[in-house]
This record gives C-alpha cells, sequence and structure tokens, in this order.
C-alpha cells in the first residue's frame, strides 16, 4: 500500500529534509518548486497528503490552499515560517487541516503526518489491487483498467470469494456454499456459468480466475 505526499516548498534544503523524514516513515514523496507546480501536480498525481509551504513563487500557499479545495478534501499541513496568531487561524478557516511553524520538531511532525493519514491508510487498505484489477470494499465497486465495470451483487460475492483466497483451488461445491449460502449437488453447470459471465466482464483480467480441471477453480494474477 503506497501513500503519496505533496511537498510544496521553494527552498531545496527544506524540501530534502522533509522528504527525507517522510521517506524515512515509508512514504513516497513527489515535490514541487512553486505554487503553480503543486497544483499540476496534485492534478497529475494520487496524492494522500499536502505538505505545503506558504511563501512560494508563482502561487502562494493560500492561493494553493484555496484552488485545491474547491475540489479536494486532502489532507493539508501548512509547514511554514509564518508563526503569527492571525496566519495560523487563516490557514485553518482556510482549510488546512494542521499548521506547524518552522523550525519543527521532528518527532511532532511526524506524529501529525500519521494521526492525518490515519484515515487515508485506513480507506487504502479496503482497496484490493492486482495489476489492473481493483476491487473497492467500501464502495463495492470493481475496476479494470481503472474503468469501472458493472456486476450484479452475485457476480461481485463470487469474484471477491475467489480473490480472498488468492492461489488456493476452491471446488465448485465450496463456493457455492460460501456465495450462495447453502449447499446443493447440482452446482457444476452453475457456478461454471457465473464464472463464463465474470471472466468476460472482467476483460482482460478474466484470466485471472483459472480453471482447475476435476475440482474447481483458483485466482491468481500471475500469468
Amino acid at each position: 500500500m503506497n501513500i503519496k505526499i505533496l511537498v510544496a516548498d521553494d527552498e531545496k534544503v527544506m524540501r530534502e529534509l522533509i522528504c527525507d523524514i517522510l521517506q524515512n516513515q515509508g512514504y513516497e514523496t513527489v515535490v514541487a518548486c512553486d505554487g503553480e507546480e503543486a497544483i499540476n501536480l496534485f492534478k497529475q498525481e494520487e496524492v494522500d497528503l499536502i505538505v505545503l509551504d506558504v511563501m512560494m513563487p508563482k502561487y502562494d500557499g493560500w492561493t494553493v490552499l484555496k484552488k485545491i479545495r474547491e475540489y479536494s478534501d486532502v489532507p493539508i499541513i501548512i509547514l511554514t515560517a509564518l508563526e503569527s496568531e492571525r496566519n495560523e487561524i487563516h490557514g485553518l478557516t482556510s482549510g488546512a487541516d494542521d499548521y506547524i511553524i518552522k523550525p519543527f520538531s521532528y518527532e511532532v511532525f511526524v506524529a501529525r503526518v500519521n494521526v492525518l493519514l490515519k484515515k487515508q491508510i485506513r480507506k487504502k487498505s479496503q482497496v484490493l489491487n492486482y495489476k489492473n484489477l481493483q476491487i473497492d470494499q467500501l464502495s463495492c465497486k470493481v475496476f479494470v483498467c481503472e474503468k469501472e465495470i458493472q456486476l450484479t451483487n452475485l457476480e461481485y460475492k463470487l469474484l471477491l470469494y475467489l480473490v480472498e483466497n488468492e492461489n488456493i483451488v476452491t471446488s465448485r461445491e465450496q463456493i457455492f456454499l460460501s456465495v450462495w449460502g447453502y449447499d446443493n449437488s447440482q452446482t457444476t453447470r452453475t457456478i461454471d456459468t457465473h464464472i463464463k459471465v465474470l471472466r468476460a466482464k472482467l476483460g482482460v483480467c478474466g484470466d485471472y480466475i483459472k480453471t482447475v480441471r476435476g475440482i474447481g477453480y483458483s485466482f491468481s494474477k500471475e500469468e
């Protein structure tokens, strides 16, 4: 699970320091040298948190904050040398989630970042990624090559069961009992038909569902 943080600061030394701290915590970083680049990168990258300086060229941090808040609630930490109470209040009331004054404590900074990322980490842990296949367990949506595909409730449950048992061969009887919820001795045609339809809907990811002759099926993203 990759957590990506955008660091926007016009001072090279400060950018590198912040990135080193975040990378030591296992986070991925992307950097912007000015406000315009910060906005453009945010539009291009799937960012989980922003560490934002205020005094930057092109667009200052306040402008970046305002523009991003027009369409996103991504967590934003203002990290700045502006230490007045007036600036702190302005940042928080404009949509920042936290306001940290430079120079800052390493431990406090890391703690505040981790607190803001808890929700993002929990959200990402609910998304299963398999190459071109993503399953969002919170919304029960399935995406192939980033395009949502429409599955019935039964098809979704069937896919999720196979994924949860990745690389394990499950018999038709096991699948029927777990997905349909009851035992049925006439399972072969029912399971095979649903698997055929599911594979078709998954398109390029349909081959992830393997047939194990004489036994049942398994899910594997390996060729």
